[in-house]
């Protein structure tokens, strides 16, 4: 009854070529993006450097991973690090439970 018609053999051909070329594209394209790895430091910084406690104070809200981010740290690290400042008395905290805390920097 119905269905696909067959092909002829100059449009099997077409689509053949077609298709070897699509794919040697594809192969070219992930060959060109090799994936640069980011190192992402385990030690939390310094609290009693000045650099990092003021790059501390020019963010509105503190979390972990604003933090994390901005230091380019892990989130562990972050949090021990957001915990030592409000230690020092250079944050406080505002809000937060066992999973996330937010912090705000304080105004000296």
């Amino acid at each position: 009854m119905g269905g696909k018609k067959k092909l002829g053999l100059k449009q099997m051909e077409r689509m053949q070529t077609k298709k070897d070329k699509e794919e040697k594209e594809k192969k070219k394209e992930k060959a060109r993006q090799p994936r640069a790895k980011r190192v992402i430091g385990v030690i939390s910084p310094d609290t009693k450097n000045e650099k990092n406690v003021n790059e501390v104070k020019k963010m509105n809200v503190l979390t972990p991973y604003a933090v994390a981010s901005r230091f380019n740290i892990r989130i562990s690290a972050a949090k021990d690090f957001l915990e030592q400042l409000e230690q020092n008395g250079a944050v406080q905290l505002v809000s937060g439970n066992h999973n996330i805390k937010i912090y705000k920097p304080v105004a000296a």
